[in-house]
């Protein structure tokens, strides 16, 4: 089953699969965006995160594989009269073609085998001193309930990330938190927060 047809069979309901508000870490990290006004959003969804910072005056580019998704965020911008460009790709196929201030994901669901090439296209990506943010599932989220894959080589660990971005400082962590994001995610989870700068 290809990326796009398996966002898509999440995607198709009315509902929002992981609602309509932001991932609350990357919410919380605003304030490190006060002079980084261009954001690319990777495995965007339906678009909670890009809309929540286009609605903050950062301009927003969101990338998905699943184009029901896309048209979902496509139509909740229009009705909030909001500009977001939107490019429909699998991100294994992801060509850098411009720098940005800031990278986010939220729950990006790549093969370990797959995740040295998007690392290194993130970290030419960034501005000097943009940031990628992220929240993803740890290898240890097979113990709860809350969501995400049951395939350990779709989980993360924090050395996963260490290896890779040398030309950032580097803040990741493992927490345990409380998800409540539509029907997608709920309940206690462990999760790994990344925080990087490219200096």
């Amino acid at each position: 089953m290809s990326q796009q047809e398996f966002w898509n069979g999440k995607f198709s309901k009315d509902e929002f699969f992981y609602g309509i508000h932001p991932n609350k870490f990357l919410a919380s990290q605003e304030k490190y965006f006060d002079n980084h006004k261009k954001i690319l959003c990777l495995g965007e969804g339906e678009g909670r995160n890009a809309i929540y910072f286009a609605k903050k005056g950062f301009n927003i580019t969101a990338i998905d594989a699943s184009d029901i998704g896309l048209e979902k965020l496509n139509k909740r911008a229009k009705e909030e009269n909001l500009n977001i460009k939107t490019i429909c790709m699998d991100l294994n196929f992801w060509e850098i073609s411009e720098k940005y201030d800031v990278i986010m994901a939220s729950y990006l669901h790549m093969f370990k085998d797959e995740r040295e090439e998007l690392f290194k296209k993130i970290e030419k990506s960034l501005n000097t001193g943009g940031y990628f943010i992220g929240e993803f599932f740890s290898t240890k989220q097979l113990e709860f309930n809350s969501g995400g894959p049951k395939d350990l080589d779709l989980l993360y660990t924090v050395e996963d990330f260490m290896g890779y971005f040398n030309l950032c400082e580097k803040n990741i962590t493992e927490e345990i938190v409380i998800l409540d994001e539509g029907i997608g995610h709920q309940g206690e989870a462990c999760v790994i927060r990344v925080k990087i700068k490219k200096v």
